[in-house]
């Protein structure tokens, strides 16, 4: 029955999220990516939420399986169309949902903490990075036929840089700036290599392993 009730929350949430993201997309039909930011962002917090529902390893990992399958077979016939609402050839959904499965596969829930802190330096650094750097204009450059801007990318250090901030004080662990500086860098560079979506995947592993190594948990 707990198992359940956990399931049901964490759908629950989902459901939220893809209700704001199909309101959003007949709202505000020009804004090509909203929707597909909302869902990118409203994802992150699922993974704190299991944290906190003290979901086992076994049930995270086969959710995590079922929604990246799911994904899958999503970006080929288009089912959710909020979800692929991209002008560009990109498998960033597919790469969200599998770093969230491996890194569920390789450390939860021993260290729930570094999976925490990789999903959602992700989910809300680089979410808020796309919506903003399309909206501030700044100087912008391009890496691998990908555009990036400096108002995007200051946004990801920022955001990503907060987040592991609460995640650290959250956890009571030791405050250490040089640390969180590192990895928020790293967060940043590994953001920069957007080609195909592939920073989905690079910046939550990325994150996870150095807030692993640095901070040991």
């Amino acid at each position: 029955m707990e198992n359940i009730n956990s399931c049901l929350t964490i759908a629950g949430w989902l459901a939220i999220v893809f209700g704001m993201a199909f309101i959003c997309k007949k709202k505000f039909p020009n804004k090509q990516e909203l929707s597909r930011k909302i869902i990118h962002i409203g994802s992150g917090p699922i993974i704190p939420l299991a944290w906190w529902l003290d979901i086992s390893r076994e049930l995270s990992i086969v959710i995590a399986s079922i929604i990246t399958v799911t994904l899958l077979i999503n970006h080929r016939i288009r089912l959710i169309a909020s979800i692929e609402d991209i002008q560009r050839q990109s498998i960033g959904t597919i790469a969200y949902g599998l770093s969230i499965t491996l890194l569920l596969i390789c450390f939860w829930p021993n260290h729930a903490a570094s999976v925490t802190a990789g999903i959602l330096v992700m989910a809300f650094g680089d979410g808020f990075a796309g919506l903003i750097g399309r909206e501030v204009k700044s100087k912008k450059w391009h890496i691998l036929g990908q555009q990036k801007s400096f108002a995007g990318t200051l946004t990801m250090f920022l955001v990503g840089g907060s987040v592991l901030i609460v995640i650290s004080l959250i956890t009571s662990q030791p405050f250490e700036p040089l640390n969180l500086f590192i990895i928020s860098c790293l967060a940043v560079l590994l953001e920069q290599i957007s080609w195909w979506g592939i920073d989905n995947l690079t910046v939550p592993i990325g994150v996870a392993l150095s807030w692993r190594w640095l901070l040991g948990v």
